[in-house]
């Protein structure tokens, strides 16, 4: 009789374990094909004005056909840093430009990007600007 409830016991035990891990172990891997199929992260920079009073760095990625860039502005002098972006969209190319003082954050984002640059400039928009990096 002892024999038979502590198998009797052990078989419910492992009925039980079965169950909780079967929802956990679907959870897992639908979490990990989701996050491969929507997102992609690349770090980029430190990227330095030309008198490197400046630099920009953040993460480009995309999700859903939108292209997200989050950046970080870094500069410690009474004038301002700029980051530009350049991208290549719908079959043309657009610039744009973002100013800071001391430290700042963003995030923008666009649909339908194909290719990505950035560039930091100090003092003014076009003045001792860095070297062009692509991002995405």
């Amino acid at each position: 009789m002892r024999k038979f409830l502590a198998a009797a016991a052990f078989a419910g035990s492992i009925a039980v374990t079965g169950l909780a891990v079967a929802p956990a172990a679907q959870a897992a891997t639908a979490t990990q094909s989701a996050a491969a199929t929507a997102t992609s992260v690349s770090n980029w920079g430190k990227y330095y004005s030309s008198n490197h009073k400046a630099y920009t760095y953040g993460k480009t990625w995309k999700q859903n056909g939108k292209v997200y860039t989050k950046w970080y502005g870094k500069e410690s002098t009474p004038k301002k840093g700029y980051v530009w972006f350049k991208y290549y969209s719908g079959g043309s190319w657009h610039k744009f430009y973002r100013g800071w003082d001391g430290s700042y954050n963003e995030t923008w984002s666009k649909k339908g990007v194909k290719k990505l640059y950035t560039y930091t400039c100090w003092e003014s928009p076009r003045k001792y600007c860095g070297a062009s990096h692509r991002i995405y």
